[in-house]
């Protein structure tokens, strides 16, 4: 292998140019784990780039590392699934380092908003470009998502979805545990308030998008967009779990909202409140809490990521 990048880097360094540090942070639960990581290391090393690498076993775990190391670094990547991407959310919009990814997790859902292909060597290379853009971040009571905040049938998905499986079967794993909610489903009843309403409703699971996908690749609604500056919202007010079956093809293309069972809206921020506490999940994490509130901040996160289509 030439040496020609080492040396450049050497002569940078000559130059007085310093190379980029980042902090990374690595899921090794993620569904590729970390074992792939080290020749995509090499990679982002060769361009000219300072690795420190650290593995984090919690949601918790991922702020502080980004908090304590935010002075000593220009950027910080994660190597996980979206889970990992939500662990670090806060903390990057607190200290306005920019994001690197590079996708590990089954559904990878904010790579494939932002276009990032699952080749890690080709996640590398767009973050050694160092090309960014903005996008927007979501809050649900105070707590970040880039995707999607949800409450009924998701949260019963998420819980349903054990480690284990989703290492097994990956992608696969979402549709074992989708047919295993949909058979326990049950409706229930909130309070949705908007900028202009506050209506009461009966459904089966409500859910805020501020990124395009979720659950694998399926769109909030066929025009979502990550850098809009508002946050999509439906609510599944079916007469029963076999309606979702039928809709299945049309959740897969983003146009559900056309059925009048589902209810949509677009606003900046929503209140979703629920007789008992119901839990909320953050891109696949539950995570807090109704009543909940949903927010939307405008071009919050720099990332590296190539420039949308128009």
């Amino acid at each position: 292998m030439s040496a020609e990048p080492d040396e450049q880097r050497r002569a940078a360094r000559k130059r007085g140019v310093r190379p980029r540090r980042a902090l990374l942070l690595v899921n090794p639960r993620s569904n590729r784990g970390g074992a792939a990581l080290d020749p995509v290391l090499q990679r982002l090393r060769r361009r000219g780039l300072e690795i420190h690498r650290a593995d984090t076993a919690s949601r918790e775990d991922a702020r502080e590392q980004i908090l304590r190391h935010a002075e000593e670094v220009d950027l910080v990547i994660v190597g996980g699934g979206d889970g990992a991407l939500n662990a670090a959310a806060s903390a990057l919009h607190e200290t306005g380092l920019p994001l690197g990814v590079l996708p590990l997790g089954t559904a990878n859902d904010l790579a494939r908003t932002l276009g990032i292909p699952t080749d890690l060597k080709m996640a590398a290379d767009i973050i050694a470009a160092g090309e960014t853009r903005r996008i927007d971040l979501g809050m649900a009571n105070g707590e970040a998502f880039f995707n999607v905040a949800s409450l009924g049938l998701s949260t019963e998905l998420a819980q349903a979805l054990s480690p284990g499986a989703k290492q097994r079967l990956g992608r696969f794993s979402y549709m074992a545990a989708a047919i295993l909610t949909l058979l326990r489903a049950r409706p229930f009843r909130a309070l949705i308030r908007s900028e202009d309403e506050a209506v009461r409703v009966k459904t089966y699971q409500i859910a805020v998008g501020s990124g395009r996908y979720y659950g694998g690749g399926v769109p909030v609604v066929d025009d979502a967009k990550i850098d809009d500056g508002h946050l999509d919202l439906y609510s599944l007010e079916v007469g029963g779990a076999w309606q979702l079956a039928l809709m299945a093809p049309w959740f897969r293309r983003g146009v559900h909202t056309a059925w009048r069972e589902v209810r949509a809206d677009r606003g900046k921020a929503f209140e979703v409140r629920t007789t008992q506490p119901r839990p909320v999940n953050l891109d696949g994490e539950l995570v807090t809490f109704t009543p909940v509130t949903f927010r939307v901040l405008r071009d919050a996160i720099q990332v590296y990521a190539p420039k949308p289509s128009k």
